[in-house]
């Protein structure tokens, strides 16, 4: 009998660490991969899986995401829908969300339906490819109360993660949060013979990350939430229901990556334009959806393009070398730039000539990227107006700076931020010198 599962998609807070990226923007908002945002890719994984009853929880910045996800339509039969739960004031709650279990809580009316067998909670800031149907299918064999999607990940990274430990069953038994000591990893080791069993390669891998993908049972999720104050999933949740319910994991062999920080962000987009990618964005089987935005195809006069994304709606000049990089929708790049190594969003709009002008008489350059422009290892967001013959390039490998006028630097990535105004002949190097 197939049973009724609600999606509840987690937006995340303020998103610091990937601002300035988040400076505007909810962190499920941030493009990827020149035509997408964050928040397509666990929308996108529900749909292929046959889950249509999607909720997205988020609190900061959330105009644009309430935007972006108007544009999600099922037919009137399948009762499907993709709607958003901002914080809001309640007569039973008037505060923020407090953190990820408190956001669930105060949204308990949508999941008490009695129709309601499972609820697939998910993060909003990953990059990967799930069918979900096979971790309810895992759940169902174990007869779990909750059952954890996990990776397995070698020693060197299962550092930086949170890392279970389970017995030969696959019930959880223990989790630990970013063990570092050689004690720490040996409490939470699994061994290659777990992950053979279930017919996957080790390849050298032997611990068990958490992919931050839950299913619980409706009724365990309310009692695990009415029944206490915890506001957070796994630093107090989990810990309980391990200790009081069957909790089990459902192994995953394939490509995830968190991409919360700026130079996770940076560095998975860059992989999607290798050849072959690390990761297929839209595979034809499981296609990621996103806005259809009804745009004209790109023009191009006489660029050299290598290694790179270019997506619709983009005006790219005579002579321009752009390599390794993503040329996000409705990109104006001038005559002979050169782009290495580099994210560009692009544009919320298509500008006329007229406005250009306006702009120019003012002043200031016109909206997009000018003539002769040299950009190497940034992030350039959303509608910037970047002169002619400047250079942005980390010629000192500065790692981080405070706020300026273009943006800032994290982590050793340029962010230059949306609607930066950035006069002809500006140079980085110059600027932080200043």
């Amino acid at each position: 009998m197939k049973k009724n599962v609600i999606v509840l998609i987690l937006g995340g807070g303020r998103g610091t660490r990937l601002y300035p990226l988040t400076k505007m923007r909810a962190k499920p908002a941030v493009p990827i991969a020149g035509k997408y945002r964050l928040i397509d890719i666990p929308i996108s994984n529900c749909i292929n899986s046959g889950l249509n009853k999607i909720y997205v929880i988020t609190q900061f910045n959330s105009v644009s995401l309430h935007h972006h996800l108007k544009s999600y339509h099922f037919d009137a039969f399948s009762h499907g829908f993709v709607e958003m739960l901002a914080a809001q004031q309640t007569n039973d709650s008037s505060a923020w969300y407090q953190g990820t279990a408190d956001a669930v809580r105060q949204n308990f009316n949508f999941i008490r339906q009695r129709d309601v067998d499972y609820v697939l909670i998910l993060s909003g800031d990953q990059l990967y490819r799930m069918d979900f149907q096979k971790m309810i299918e895992t759940h169902e064999r174990n007869n779990a109360d909750v059952t954890i999607a996990t990776v397995p990940v070698q020693k060197e990274r299962a550092s930086e993660l949170g890392i279970m430990r389970i017995n030969e069953e696959g019930q959880v038994l223990g989790f630990l949060e970013k063990p570092k000591t050689d004690e720490e990893l040996e409490h939470v080791y699994t061994g290659e013979d777990f992950i053979r069993d279930r017919g996957y390669d080790p390849q050298g891998r032997e611990y068990l990350a958490n992919m931050g993908v839950y299913l619980f049972n409706r009724q365990t999720l309310v009692d695990a939430l009415t029944k206490t104050d915890y506001t957070d999933f796994g630093k107090e949740v989990f810990p309980a229901a391990i200790r009081t319910r069957k909790v089990c994991v459902h192994l995953f062999d394939g490509y995830w990556e968190d991409i919360g920080t700026i130079r996770s962000f940076y560095e998975a987009n860059l992989a999607l334009a290798q050849n072959p990618p690390t990761f297929e964005i839209s595979p034809p089987e499981a296609p990621t959806y996103s806005k259809m935005r009804y745009l004209p195809a790109s023009r191009f006069e006489n660029a050299t393009i290598s290694r790179s994304f270019i997506a619709d709606g983009c005006q790219i000049g005579n002579g321009a070398v752009i390599e390794n990089s993503i040329i996000g929708i409705r990109s104006k790049i001038g005559r002979n730039c050169v782009i290495r190594n580099s994210i560009i969003m692009g544009q919320d709009f298509i500008t006329r000539p007229e406005d250009d002008k306006l702009e120019i008489n003012a002043g200031r350059p016109a909206v997009g990227i000018g003539d002769c422009v040299i950009i190497d290892g940034a992030i350039v967001d959303k509608n910037v107006q970047i002169g002619h013959n400047v250079v942005i390039r980390n010629d000192n490998n500065v790692q981080n700076t405070q706020e300026r006028e273009f943006g800032m630097i994290r982590d050793g990535v340029i962010c230059v931020e949306k609607g930066a105004v950035l006069p002809p002949y500006w140079s980085l190097t110059e600027s932080l010198k200043k």
